[in-house]
């Protein structure tokens, strides 16, 4: 459908996930996002995996906002939210069970009960637990003078704090950094098989499990990590983890989670908490694991920003927004159109794929002046709803406020212990179009 030589070159550039190793093609997003508001792709294939229908994506800030806002028209449920498509009906039918590919009102019940599992008392002791375990992972480093945030500090922190939320051992919270490589780096060879995982410190359910560990087929591919089929270790660590909690319930939110009863006399299912796990071990991890390391890669192509951070501590929570926005971990989410409908002078029919493309909708240059300038004040005024990283509308992320706590956390922690920090080498990124990931980033610092 794509007919003009410079809309096809870049929107070749910004769906092939290669490009991404390089860094988000923010200068083809801008230059499409300026010639409409909502522009075809098409949907070649991606290694083994087979090409697709191709869809529309959504560019520009407003639209992105109304796409978000009206699930009527625009379907989390019909095709779930990634662009490639479900290799087979009864992998969309599973899909379709989750949270995050629900609409109303089958979403707004199970959110509801979710929500009411983070009582004030356990955020509060979640927020002490992500603000002494991020120092103490900067502190366990600080002497050494160099080191990779991405891997060495900032993986931990979200792996700590999912362990904190579900009440997983942390002798086996590693299981939970495999199985986000897993389903995020799908396309990246090396997440994509990520086995780091070291069962012998760990519990019995947690050795149990990694025999179920999945390998390449013949083909050199691992099975589609979105199947239940495709991620067996996974379901049957969540399905023990869920039924014990039913039986010995602890303190954590997942516990309080299991002894809710919604507004039908229901409670959660076995197989309702399992797809919570799955998305809280995906979703919860990759967007704080890849903000921090994102905010450092901010920080350090702007010293003059980090200068002002240090200078003025005060500054790190709307740094933090900005961040957010200038970075954008989680890059775009898919809906589908459940009828004829028309957005922003665009036909759209029933049953095509319409993707919100949130790295381009957060350089919006219409709500955020000098959209390519990173500026650590931009949001000192109180205006972090206008990013969209964590979303919009019934779907906005639910851990939103434990992400931006681990974001605060980690970077108070490097203003007050790391003092100047360096670039220590080239760092390493995603093979993603999905996640703006980044697997290393080395870095150096001379102290207070």
């Amino acid at each position: 459908m794509t007919t003009d030589s410079s809309v096809s070159r870049d929107t070749t550039v910004v769906f092939d996930p290669d490009t991404y190793v390089r860094g988000v093609p923010h200068g083809a997003l801008a230059r499409l996002r300026a010639r409409s508001a909502v522009i075809w792709m098409d949907e070649p294939p991606v290694g083994a995996w087979p090409a697709g229908p191709g869809f529309w994506a959504v560019l520009r800030h407003a639209e992105v906002r109304r796409v978000l806002r009206d699930h009527e028209t625009f379907s989390s449920q019909l095709g779930a939210t990634q662009i490639r498509d479900p290799a087979r009906p009864e992998d969309l039918a599973y899909v379709r069970r989750m949270m995050l590919n629900m609409d109303p009102p089958e979403h707004s019940r199970l959110r509801s009960l979710l929500t009411k599992a983070f009582t004030p008392r356990a955020v509060a002791r979640l927020t002490e637990g992500i603000h002494r375990r991020a120092r103490a992972l900067v502190e366990r480093v600080t002497d050494r003078g160099r080191a990779d945030f991405a891997s060495e500090i900032a993986a931990d922190l979200p792996l700590l704090t999912l362990a904190d939320v579900f009440g997983v051992p942390e002798e086996d919270r590693r299981l939970l950094y495999d199985w986000s490589n897993r389903v995020i780096g799908y396309q990246d060879p090396e997440y994509a098989v990520s086995a780091t995982f070291d069962a012998s410190g760990a519990t019995e359910m947690a050795r149990r499990v990694v025999a179920l560990r999945p390998v390449p087929g013949p083909d050199g591919r691992m099975p589609d990590p979105r199947s239940r089929a495709g991620m067996p270790d996974l379901y049957a660590y969540a399905h023990e983890l869920g039924a014990y909690k039913r039986e010995h319930p602890g303190d954590d939110v997942m516990s309080i989670l299991m002894a809710q009863v919604g507004d039908d006399g229901a409670r959660v299912s076995i197989e309702e908490f399992e797809n919570l796990f799955w998305l809280f071990s995906v979703a919860g991890n990759e967007t704080v694991r890849n903000g921090l390391p994102g905010g450092m890669t901010a920080l350090l192509e702007h010293p003059g920003e980090y200068a002002r951070l240090r200078a003025e501590p005060e500054l790190i929570a709307p740094a933090v927004e900005e961040m957010l926005r200038w970075w954008t971990p989680v890059m775009h989410f898919r809906r589908t159109a459940t009828r004829d409908t028309e957005l922003a002078g665009t036909r759209i029919r029933a049953g095509d794929k319409v993707v919100v493309w949130y790295a381009s909708a957060n350089r919006d240059a219409s709500v955020f002046p000098d959209p390519d300038r990173f500026d650590v004040t931009r949001f000192a005024g109180g205006r972090a709803a206008e990013h969209l990283a964590f979303g919009h509308g019934p779907h906005f992320c639910l851990g939103a406020h434990l992400a931006r706590e681990q974001l605060r956390a980690m970077f108070t922690a490097v203003v007050e212990l790391l003092g100047e920090v360096r670039p220590d080498g080239e760092p390493v990124r995603l093979r993603s179009n999905f996640q703006n990931g980044v697997k290393h980033l080395p870095i150096r610092w001379s102290g207070r």
